[in-house]
């Protein structure tokens, strides 16, 4: 279960990082970062969690530019 929520957490951040580093991004793909991120939110540990926001926030931040 827990290599699940790693697995999950990976993924998490994977998608927001294409997202930051990415030049045409699509709703698609910032709706799947988001999804990722409340998925690995489940089964997180309290330090995965904190990073977790973190990307939230960064995602948030792209979408103002």
């Amino acid at each position: 279960m827990a290599n699940m929520a790693n697995n999950l957490f990976q993924q998490a951040r994977q998608a927001v990082n294409r997202i930051t580093n990415g030049q045409n991004v699509n709703p698609q793909d910032k709706q799947a970062a988001r999804n990722a991120i409340q998925s690995a939110y489940t089964d997180a540990t309290p330090e995965e969690q904190q990073e977790l926001q973190q990307l939230e926030q960064q995602l948030q931040q792209k979408n103002e530019l």
